[in-house]
């Protein structure tokens, strides 16, 4: 498969190099499944074994603790997880937004799937956006995403996307982001996490005033290289690692970026400020690091060692505007 990502579409601009299928605006939520492969079910079955015997095959034994799960569609394996996995469907991540869609005015601009169905996602737009000094428009989305190989818990994200560089950066307050995660070993209940996820949604104006904050926040030369080597430093390795040479291609991107290079970079709010430090980090992660593909990158700034690199930039954003 020449892409991590299966199946995608979305409404708007292609994202991610192109890749998906392009769809008209509100379209039915059976449209979305069939256009962003999302179209089938997740069986299971127990994890069998062969006993041999001198000279003969034995029988079919059943290891009764793990199962199988496997795709409906094309019957490829997933994982192997304990009988207790609790599996969420593709359909049901994006019959999360029915009644956000045709009563809340949300609107689903992508949909897909990673990892040969290991992981799917739909990401829509809440309607919620900040305009900052300069005309820069930051606009407020839900990102819900599950995995069936353990390797996340289903999570439900309040994000922001930065419009002049689709930029994205998880809502976060006090240092803890403000998903709503459920795991694998509970069952997945919709409506509990909307209700959750009501005061979440309601931190958009909290979180945009530290923004606001942020755009304000003017930053001389010396304080954004620390800045830049306190947040990457810490992730891309260090010169004792090895690593040296990673950590100065990154340093010297983001800080061309920071300068000038970077989308958005010679707005009002971003020239100069805390917030253009943050969105260069962010432009980095979402757009510039360094991956096997588009697809692996995106992976990684939602899900991996991207979406930890954004939380610790705004976290040291915050602390330099405190």
């Amino acid at each position: 498969m020449a892409h991590l990502i299966e199946n995608m579409a979305y409404v708007g601009e292609a994202p991610w190099h192109q890749l998906g299928n392009a769809l008209p605006p509100q379209q039915p939520l059976e449209v979305w499944a069939d256009r962003a492969g999302m179209n089938w079910q997740i069986l299971e079955t127990p994890v069998c074994y062969l006993t041999e015997k001198a000279g003969s095959l034995g029988s079919i034994k059943t290891f009764a603790d793990q199962k199988v799960l496997y795709r409906s569609d094309t019957h490829q394996p997933l994982s192997v997880v304990s009988d207790r996995y609790q599996v969420v469907q593709p359909r049901e991540v994006l019959e999360f937004y029915r009644d956000l869609v045709e009563i809340s005015g949300y609107e689903l601009e992508t949909a897909g799937v990673l990892k040969e169905g290991r992981k799917f996602w739909a990401l829509a737009r809440t309607g919620k956006e900040t305009v900052l000094k300069g005309n820069d428009l930051v606009m407020g989305y839900l990102l819900l995403a599950t995995s069936c190989d353990g390797t996340l818990a289903t999570t439900a994200t309040p994000t922001t996307v930065r419009v002049v560089c689709n930029n994205t950066l998880t809502v976060a307050l006090n240092g803890a982001s403000a998903a709503i995660k459920v795991p694998h070993r509970t069952s997945f209940d919709a409506q509990a996490v909307k209700q959750q996820l009501g005061v979440a949604v309601s931190q958009w104006d909290a979180f945009m005033y530290r923004m606001k904050s942020l755009s304000e926040r003017k930053v001389k030369s010396h304080e954004a290289m620390n800045y830049f080597l306190r947040v990457l430093c810490n992730s891309e390795g260090t010169q004792e690692s090895g690593r040296g040479l990673v950590n100065e291609r990154a340093l010297k991107k983001v800080q061309a970026m920071y300068d000038g290079d970077g989308h958005g970079a010679e707005l009002d709010a971003a020239k100069g400020t805390a917030w253009g430090l943050l969105n260069a980090v962010t432009e980095f992660v979402d757009h510039e690091r360094r991956a096997r593909s588009d697809a692996y990158r995106l992976d990684s700034a939602w899900f991996g060692q991207g979406a930890v690199l954004k939380q610790r930039a705004l976290d040291e954003a915050l602390a330099l505007a405190a």
